[in-house]
């Protein structure tokens, strides 16, 4: 994977395919190859030139661990698609990454032709405020919960009653979280700041960019009212929602999100 020195720091990426760009921006605390297990592979099947990208926090991008602004983070994605030289791009987001998406599209419509973003939100609830006071308070107490028990609370939090009532996929899931362990970087801690953030619904009015908003029914970490909120916010944005599946969406339902974007790509 490249890495190159962007907007200050040095800024990990990975491009496939050919076509018109497309750039994918994961959410806190996940890399960019999260998008290759399913979204990379139907958009450069349709012929899209895709960039997936290592946040600031997540390795090999520089962790930044004394801090970041969702500036900084919409700076770093501006530069990307600047340095790729094919602007204006389609760029996606998820949760984090939605708010990033949401950010640039407002202070550099120049460099984005559509916009999605899935489990948006333009403020924070009580619920979500606490959990990342709660998750801040983990890594600053040196507190690292035992394996299995962060795996079913993971599940819990980020999964669908569907998946969590299929024996077999759910114990993939399990496994899948039991290996990574509740320790988290430095680089993720301070993207965890970057979670509490004042409402920005009315900013949202002056976006012009066409723009697709997808909220998963079954989301607790970003409740799908919270998604519907910024695409009503949106001028013209279209709202779509996904039943059965959770936060984690684009990988519970990979068909049904990816046919989402396909259309919404060649729709205007």
């Amino acid at each position: 994977m490249p890495v190159v020195e962007l907007n200050g720091i040095r800024l990990s990426y990975q491009e496939t395919g050919s076509g018109e760009l497309v750039v994918l921006v994961m959410g806190t605390g996940s890399p960019g190859r999260v998008w290759q297990l399913h979204q990379v592979p139907a958009l450069v099947a349709a012929g899209y030139r895709v960039a997936t990208v290592d946040n600031r926090g997540i390795a090999p991008s520089d962790e930044c661990a004394r801090g970041m602004t969702i500036d900084d983070l919409v700076g770093d994605t501006a530069a990307l698609i600047e340095h790729l030289g094919d602007a204006p791009a389609r760029v996606v987001g998820t949760s984090l990454g939605s708010r990033i998406v949401q950010e640039l599209v407002l202070a550099r419509p120049d460099l984005v032709s559509q916009a999605v973003m899935m489990a948006a939100h333009g403020r924070t609830d009580p619920v979500q405020s606490r959990l990342s006071a709660g998750e801040r308070a983990l890594y600053d107490t040196g507190i690292e919960l035992p394996a299995m028990y962060y795996a079913a609370i993971s599940a819990l939090l980020n999964l669908s009653p569907r998946t969590l009532n299929d024996r077999t996929a759910v114990q993939e899931w399990l496994d899948l979280f039991e290996f990574s362990g509740s320790a988290i970087s430095a680089g993720v801690r301070a993207q965890l700041e970057v979670e509490d953030f004042p409402d920005r619904l009315a900013a949202y009015g002056r976006i012009t960019i066409p723009s697709l908003v997808i909220g998963f029914a079954d989301d607790l970490m970003v409740p799908p009212y919270l998604a519907r909120e910024v695409a009503e916010a949106i001028p013209g944005a279209t709202y779509e929602e996904i039943d059965g599946c959770g936060h984690f969406g684009y990988l519970e339902r990979p068909a049904e999100v990816n046919k989402l974007l396909l259309n919404f790509f060649t729709s205007t």
